[in-house]
Parts: C-alpha cells; sequence; structure tokens
C-alpha cells in the first residue's frame, strides 16, 4: 500500500473514534436529579437592571455547526431575561480575526427582537483572536451599556484555541468589575476557559453543548447577587461533583521499522532502523463541582407505589409506570388481594375519645380495605365490631361473602360515644369475637385484630393485649401518633403497628396491612445476602396464562426480598424452544427495575431441556465474570411442569457440587421421575398441584431460601477464576493461580511472554489474596 494511503487510513480510524455527540461536562448525579436540572432551568427569571454582552467565538476552530450551538445557548439564556431599557440589557459581539459588533446593549428593548437577532447572525470564521475581542472591550467598554452603574456580566463561549495570550485582558476586566462566564463549545480547552473566568471559576466555566445544564449554572450564579431568582421559593442551589474532559492528541511509541538515509560524506544510502511513532486523540477527565439549581419535583412525594417507576412531565406532572401486577390503577395502587387463609376483625374505636370525625375515618378505610383486597377467590372473611363501654358485633366474620353487601352493612354502623375501654374490648374480642367455630390445628384460619382508634385507653391493656395473644390472636394497631405507643404495648411489637398522620395517610397503610396479614416474620431474611436465579419453563407444554401465574409468583417473591447489589441480587433464565438469560444477577440493582424486568421476560414455547437451562446458569449466570459474588450463598429454584426434565439430574448435581442450591418447585397433579431425580437427596422439592397455587406456597420457599442463605459458603465454589486459573483458600480469603499465558486477578488478562513486568501490573499470576470484607461486593470486571 502506498504510504500516503496508509496515512489516509489510519487519519480515518483515529478520528471515527471521536464520539459525535459526547457531553464533555457531566453533573455525577441520578437520572432524576438531571431531570430536576433540566427543569429548574426553565423556572428561573433573571429581573435586575444588569448589562449582559454576549462575545461569541466565530472562528474556523469553533466551526459553523458549533457556532449555531452558541446561538442557541445565548437564545436560551435570553429565555430568562426580563430584557426592557430599565432592567435587563443585551448586547453582542462576534469574534474571529478582529472582533464585530453584532448590536450594542441598547439596540433593542424586547425579548423577542434580541432572540430575533441573535438567530440572524451569520457565522464569520478566521482565526481564534480572543485576547484581541478582550481589549476591544478594555478600551471601548460595554457599547451601549450603563458602565459601572449596573452589574456588567461578560458571557464569553469559545473552544478556549486562542491564537494569542488571554489571561492579562481577562484579568484586567475582571479587576474592572465585569464578572465573566466562561462558556466552552465544541472540544473546548478547559484551562483556557479557567483563565477567563471569573472566581470561583467552578461556577463560571460552563458547557454550551448542554443547554438545559449550561444555563441553570449561569442562573444558579447569578441567583448568589440577586440578579436571577427561581420562580418556586423552595428551589435551592447545590454542590455536585462533576468531570469535565479535554480531547487532547498523543504520541506514541509504536516500535522500530527499517528506513534509508542519505549520508553526506558518501552518496550511498544506507539502511538503518527509525523509531516510528502513532498518534490517537484521547480524552483526560477532570474532577470539578459544578453548582446547579434543583426544584422540589411532582416524584419527590414518591407518588408511585408498589415498584413504579415516577416519571415528571413538565413542572407538575408525572406519569407512573407499573409493574404488570399492578398495572391500570392510578400511581399504581394496589391490585391487592388476601391470598391466605384469614379470619379478620376489625375492632373500631367508637368512644367519644375518638370523636365522630375519627370513627367515619376509621369506617372509610375498612369500606376501601375490603374493595381493594376482597374478590371471589379469596380466602378471607372478615367481621367488624366497634366498642366503648362495651364490645359490639355489627358484622360477625365470614357472615358476608358479597363485597357490596358487605360495604352496605358497614354504612349502617353508628357512633356510640361513651368512655374508651379498649382492655375490655380486647378480652370480649378474643373470647367471642370469631364465633364458635370449633376447627383447631392445621385446619384453623389465621386469626387476626385489627384495631384502629385515635384515642388511649381508660381501662387497663396490657393483660387483655396478653390474654389475646395467648388465644392465637394476631393484633395489629391502626392509630395516630398520639396513640403509638399504646399499640406498640398492646400488640407486641412496632413492627405490628401502622400510624397516620392524616385522613390521606390513613388509606395509604391499606398496602401495609394487606403485607402484614399473610406474612411470617423471618427476622434477620430480608438482610441476608443472596445471589438468586429463577429459572423458568416456557415451553409449549407450559402455554403463556401459566407462563403469566409464573411471572406473577416471581414478582411476589421478589418483594420479599431487599435487592440491591450488597444484599440480594436476582436473574432470570427461561427457557423452550431456546435458553435465554432474561437479566443477569448484577443487571437490575433496585427493586422496581427487577420488578419490571420479570414483567418483560420473554414466553419462547417450543420443546424445553431443563438440563441444558441448567448448564446454562452454570456456565453463563452463576459465574463471578457474570455478577455472581464470591463468598455470598448462591440458590436456583427451577419452575417447571416436569416435561424436559429428564436430562437435568446430572447438571444440577453440578451445580450443587459447586456450592449453588437447587430447589425444584415442580407443578401438575403427579410428580414425574424425573422431577424427583432433579430434587435430588436433599428433598428440595415443592409439589403444586396447578399453576394457579403457586401463591400458596410462598412461605415455603421464602423459608426454603432463607435457610439456603444462612448456610456456610466456600469462597472457591463456584471458582472465581477463568481461563483454567485455579483457586486456592487463603486466610479466610482466596487467590487465583493462573496458568501460563493469562494474569489478573481471576487470570482475566492475557499476556504476550517477554512483556515488561511493569507493563503487565502487580497481580501477574494471580498472587494477590483479596482481603474477606471485601468480597460481598462483585469483584472489577
Amino acid at each position: 500500500m502506498p504510504p500516503f494511503l496508509l496515512l489516509e487510513t489510519v487519519c480515518i480510524f483515529l478520528f471515527s473514534r471521536v464520539p459525535p455527540s459526547l457531553p464533555l461536562q457531566e453533573v455525577h448525579v441520578s437520572r432524576e436529579t438531571i431531570g430536576k436540572i433540566s427543569v429548574a432551568s426553565k423556572m428561573m427569571w433573571c429581573s435586575a437592571a444588569v448589562d449582559i454582552l454576549f462575545l461569541l467565538d466565530g472562528s474556523n476552530s469553533v466551526g459553523k455547526g458549533s457556532f449555531e450551538r452558541s446561538k442557541h445557548f445565548a437564545i436560551t439564556v435570553c429565555d430568562a431575561l426580563d430584557i426592557s431599557t430599565e432592567r435587563v440589557r443585551v448586547g453582542a459581539f462576534q469574534f474571529s480575526s478582529t472582533p464585530h459588533l453584532e448590536f450594542p446593549l441598547d439596540s433593542f428593548s424586547t425579548q423577542q427582537e434580541v432572540k430575533a437577532k441573535i438567530k440572524r447572525m451569520v457565522f464569520k470564521g478566521g482565526r481564534t483572536e480572543t485576547g484581541l475581542a478582550l481589549k476591544y472591550l478594555l478600551n471601548r467598554g460595554f457599547p451601549g451599556g450603563r458602565n459601572a452603574s449596573v452589574p456588567q456580566i461578560l458571557v464569553i463561549v469559545t473552544d478556549g484555541k486562542s491564537q494569542g495570550h488571554v489571561a492579562l485582558p481577562a484579568k484586567q476586566l475582571k479587576e474592572k468589575g465585569i464578572t465573566v462566564f466562561a462558556v466552552g463549545v465544541r472540544f473546548p480547552r478547559w484551562e483556557e476557559l479557567h483563565a477567563l473566568a471569573s472566581e470561583p471559576r467552578e461556577q463560571h466555566v460552563l458547557l454550551a453543548e448542554q443547554v438545559e445544564d449550561a444555563t441553570n449554572g449561569l442562573f444558579s450564579t447569578l441567583s448568589n447577587s440577586a440578579i436571577c431568582s427561581s420562580t418556586t421559593p423552595d428551589c435551592r442551589v447545590e454542590a455536585h461533583p462533576c468531570e469535565r474532559r479535554t480531547l487532547e492528541m498523543v504520541r506514541e511509541f509504536a516500535g522500530n521499522a527499517p528506513c534509508w538515509r542519505g549520508s553526506r560524506r558518501t552518496p550511498a544510502v544506507l539502511a538503518a532502523h527509525c523509531p516510528f511513532y502513532s498518534w490517537k486523540r484521547v480524552f483526560l477527565a477532570h474532577p470539578a463541582t459544578c453548582y446547579r439549581t434543583t426544584c422540589p419535583g411532582p416524584c419527590d412525594s414518591q407518588p408511585c407505589q408498589n415498584g413504579g417507576t415516577c416519571v415528571p412531565e413538565g413542572l407538575d406532572g408525572y406519569q407512573c409506570l407499573c409493574p404488570l401486577a399492578f398495572g391500570g390503577e392510578a400511581n399504581c395502587a394496589p391490585k391487592l388481594s388476601l391470598e391466605c387463609r384469614v379470619d379478620l376483625l376489625f375492632l373500631l374505636d367508637s368512644s367519644a375519645g375518638t370523636t365522630l370525625d375519627g370513627f367515619l375515618r376509621a369506617k372509610a378505610f375498612v369500606k376501601q380495605f375490603v374493595q381493594a383486597v376482597l374478590s371471589e377467590d379469596s380466602r378471607a372473611r372478615v367481621g367488624v365490631a366497634t366498642y366503648s363501654r362495651e364490645l359490639l358485633v355489627a358484622v360477625p366474620v365470614g357472615e358476608y361473602q358479597d363485597v357490596p353487601d358487605l360495604v352496605r352493612s358497614l354504612d349502617g354502623i353508628p357512633f356510640r360515644g361513651g368512655p374508651t375501654l379498649m382492655g375490655s374490648a380486647l378480652r370480649q374480642a378474643a373470647d367471642r369475637g370469631f364465633g364458635s367455630a370449633t376447627r383447631t390445628g392445621q385446619d384453623r384460619p389465621r386469626r387476626v385484630v385489627v384495631l384502629l382508634t385515635e384515642s388511649r385507653s381508660e381501662d387497663e391493656v396490657a393483660g387483655p393485649a396478653r390474654h389475646a395473644r395467648a388465644r392465637e390472636l394476631l393484633l395489629l394497631g391502626v392509630g395516630s401518633e398520639a396513640v403509638q405507643a399504646e399499640l406498640e404495648e398492646i400488640t407486641g411489637s412496632p413492627k405490628h403497628v401502622m400510624v397516620y398522620s392524616d385522613p390521606q395517610d390513613l388509606l395509604n397503610q391499606i398496602p401495609e396491612l394487606q403485607g402484614k396479614l399473610c406474612s411470617r416474620q423471618r427476622p434477620g431474611c430480608r438482610t441476608q445476602a443472596l445471589d438468586l436465579v429463577f429459572m423458568l419453563d416456557t415451553s409449549a407444554s407450559v402455554g403463556p396464562e401459566n407462563f403469566a401465574q409464573m411471572q406473577s409468583f416471581v414478582r411476589s417473591c421478589a418483594l420479599q426480598f431487599e435487592v440491591n447489589p450488597d444484599v440480594t441480587q436476582v436473574g432470570l433464565v427461561v427457557y423452550g424452544s431456546q435458553v435465554q438469560t432474561a437479566f443477569g444477577l448484577d443487571t437490575k440493582p433496585t427493586q422496581a427495575a427487577l420488578l419490571r424486568a420479570i414483567s418483560q421476560a420473554p414466553y419462547l414455547g417450543g420443546v424445553g431441556s431443563a438440563g441444558t437451562a441448567l448448564l446454562h446458569i452454570y456456565d453463563k449466570v452463576m459465574t463471578v465474570q457474570r455478577g455472581a459474588r464470591p463468598g455470598v450463598p448462591k440458590a436456583v429454584v427451577v419452575l417447571t411442569g416436569g416435561r424436559g426434565a429428564e436430562d437435568a439430574a446430572v447438571p444440577a448435581q453440578k451445580l450443587r457440587n459447586n456450592g449453588i442450591s437447587v430447589l425444584v418447585m415442580g407443578v401438575g397433579p403427579v410428580l414425574s421421575e424425573g422431577l424427583r431425580r432433579l430434587a435430588g437427596p436433599r428433598d428440595s422439592l415443592i409439589h403444586v398441584a396447578a399453576y394457579t397455587d403457586l401463591r400458596y406456597h410462598q412461605d415455603m420457599l421464602i423459608e426454603w431460601l432463607c435457610g439456603e442463605a444462612k448456610r456456610p459458603v466456600n469462597l472457591c465454589k463456584p471458582s472465581p477464576c477463568v481461563n483454567e486459573g485455579s483457586c486456592v483458600l487463603q486466610n479466610g480469603s482466596y487467590r487465583c493461580e493462573c496458568r501460563d499465558g493469562w494474569e489478573g486477578p481471576h487470570c482475566e488478562n492475557r499476556f504476550v511472554r517477554g512483556d515488561a513486568p511493569e507493563a503487565r501490573g502487580s497481580h501477574a499470576g494471580g498472587q494477590q489474596p483479596y482481603p474477606s470484607q471485601q468480597l460481598q461486593r462483585r469483584p472489577g470486571h
């Protein structure tokens, strides 16, 4: 290939690696906060007397495209300016080889006129003579301005690649009391922007390519001097970590190559080895602090329930992205159901201490609760009793199976007044509140008393509460903050008390009450570290309707764990016509993201092989490289109808041999022999009669998982070492011994013999052990 063609190829390759729209200043905050910064930039208003002069770089190094973005930034700033002769005046220069006045400060008196004139500015091109433009302003001042009688602000929009010196004229301008903002465009040279800008520089250096962030930063700085302010009083300026990047050309030694050189002494051409260098563009990062204004947003109150994601829409609107189980309702309101067997007695305070308003609030809560959670297939029976001087059972437990009839019966319960004898009511509720049912042992449903009150008892409650709990009643309390301590004494635990501050907050307790009615407390399980993978049979033998039942079940199980990278990680694998990782262990770090991903898992159909799916989990899911954490218990839950499980026993044992527990949930009237072999010798099998009955076995599954999470683990099972490296336990930690040609903490890096040792890093051979206290976090990839 001719040398000039080779050079052209290299240049094209290097420049093609520069992303066309990479943000060169990035505020390191959450996406929600970035949205707030964007919204707040539209809520600022500058109405003080001030002269603002834009100095726009129109040189060839900026280019026409970036010049247009500079104009767009200036126009966006003008949207927040109260432009008039008496208040904000705006003027503009364009500079390149020479400075050119586009329009002086006193030319226009309306926002529309200024924006239209900036829009009509024409790119001139030429050299970048920033210093010459600054000297022009030093000598002639702000054209059309009010001199020092009002604050003077100079906004320089440039790529910072001046062909002259800028530090001295910029310093002289600032000494005259002019506030200078340096706003980068294209790939700016940050050092020059810092030399141009006023102190503190971090508040006066911005990037025009990100218009809303830059305008927010400018207005945030001006708000310190009362020139600008937010239209919402609760907005505030906060410091955020950010990073600025510079695009630089770097020369790298690429080796020696044969070359031919002439000699002055002889006419001969001599062969020699000449050094060869390559050039490439790289980004150099500069940590900084960015000051931005944020305002209270519509999502701050977290209106979306049950793992829903709040998406702001405008200044005060929002939309909830709900998991499928809660879709179709406002704010992802719970589509609740009482899936456990429970006899439930609501005990309403009807005394003078609670007042008529408090009694009506309690009735409204009960009505909304039964409408939300009772359905045709609900296994709950509900009753209502009121108390003041004595207990009155207004609706016996289980009398109404039809929800509308139950609600109508609640409407007829009267307020009684009188003393608040809560202790007497608790004793009577324990003795006769649930009728004369004779069912005992496993045949008897859970019995729960929910006490609703806003006033303290006038009699002793500790003894009657112990009497009720001795009768195997679960006591739950719902009340105002004034009675919280007494309710905790009655129920025996702060976890059994729900406190509300206002009527709406009372109604918000409905999902929590529903959860407490059916949950079985397992202390320490939610905070136990666990890597958990669900494996779902999505073959044609299961069908899409049963697959939806499995999705709902997995979502419900996921709600029982604290999902984050330090506690519980959850992955999902589906199999049918193929095996597919719906999502890996380290890809869904929050419960909201996890619930959405479960709802989006695909149904595959076809013929499935459980053995192939288990091998897929062994090779491509339960590995350190895919997010599994050394030192953390690991479990796989298989949900299947049984077909395709004939080849699964050996892969399941392979997982168990590597420290990964496997539990099988077999669905169907009869369990196949293949499923029994798959379950293994530890009786890791739950038999479910039908997919619609999965929910009734959730408690058993969670109990099994909690037990597995507390089992001792071997840091080398499964092995964190790759590329045939050997894991060696050492002093409560581990290290990887790598075979020839591999190095790194987990043998993940390949090297060629003859490389300099220092170039290969300090972990050659994988000989560096890792502290055991760091093993709960995922090793770096």
